[in-house]
């Protein structure tokens, strides 16, 4: 709810990893347990009983969307990636998860930034001197270079086939006489940026529903969290009937012929159980002072609770 942009999950992926770690050290405790699955729960719920996490929120996510949208067969299309900085490798990565496409190209200036993103994603890198041809052989050509001027001009198009262009820098590296070019279609950052704007807009009709999800966890975490002050005093009452029945137990197994000790203490532990649940519900009462109830029960029983 309040990441960077709303609606995004990495948050929740980072406290995940963060909480693993900490129970791999040993280091968390049963109370941050269940606050983090109570987070985690609130979460996944948002997520799948709210659309607040959809539709595309950068720019890299949406060139990907626009390409899916409005290029058929897209798996079998050639892809050239112009350009393979922040903005470069992040369209890689959603190309790769959402095209499904096996046939992308990568191109940069500096061929050693293309090898090492083309090496994490085995992927084909040519050299900066192998553009004009490569974006003769493309259907989508992705451009996310960070010159000043334009990279792409018409003069580097020699091509028949119907040719995509998306450009994801600022400023333009773009020129639009491309569109002089009666194949050849153009995206600019701006349309893209659009895209992500009304995404964020659609998503916040769903804050409401998000926030009412997160009350209804954080109450079943209230509840929890009240009974937890019950637990010691619960544990030391049974204790303490369970100190009564084994002296009474013992009592009467000597004083009893063929006294059936093993029936005797099933059905006297049924009977603890029963009473320990009864004050139990008596305390999660809403409509009753918890904590004079508490206090009276261990004046009553004489119960000594465990310090820690």
């Amino acid at each position: 709810m309040d990441s960077q942009i709303l609606g995004d999950f990495e948050i929740i992926s980072q406290l995940k990893q963060s909480f693993f770690r900490s129970k791999k050290e040993e280091i968390a405790n049963p109370f941050i347990e269940r606050l983090v699955n109570a987070v985690i729960q609130a979460s996944k719920r948002i997520k799948n009983e709210t659309e607040i996490s959809t539709g595309a929120t950068s720019v890299a996510f949406a060139s990907v969307q626009y390409i899916l949208n409005n290029v058929e067969n897209i798996s079998e299309k050639n892809i050239l990636l112009f350009g393979t900085g922040k903005i470069g490798r992040n369209t890689c990565e959603n190309l790769i998860k959402h095209t499904k496409n096996p046939h992308i190209t990568l191109i940069n200036r500096t061929k050693e930034k293309a090898d090492k993103v083309g090496g994490k994603f085995n992927l084909t890198v040519k050299d900066y001197g192998d553009l004009q041809a490569e974006i003769r052989n493309t259907d989508v050509l992705v451009v996310a270079t960070g010159a000043q001027k334009p990279t792409v001009c018409k003069e580097l198009i020699y091509t028949k086939n119907s040719l995509l262009i998306l450009d994801l820098s600022v400023p333009k590296n773009v020129d639009d006489n491309v569109l002089e070019l009666e194949n050849v279609s153009l995206v600019h950052l701006d349309h893209l940026s659009q895209m992500t704007d009304e995404t964020l807009e659609k998503r916040k009709q769903f804050i409401p529903q998000a926030e009412a999800i997160i009350e209804d966890v954080k109450d079943d975490f209230i509840q929890w969290l009240e009974t937890r002050k019950f637990a010691p005093v619960i544990k030391a009452l049974k204790m303490k009937l369970k100190t009564m029945k084994d002296e009474e137990l013992d009592y009467q197994s000597k004083k009893t012929l063929n006294f059936d000790a093993k029936q005797a203490d099933i059905i006297s532990n049924r009977i603890i159980q029963k009473i320990t649940k009864q004050f139990a519900n008596h305390l999660k009462d809403d409509t009753i002072d918890s904590d004079s109830s508490l206090e009276l029960i261990q004046k009553v029983f004489q119960l000594e609770l465990e310090t820690k």
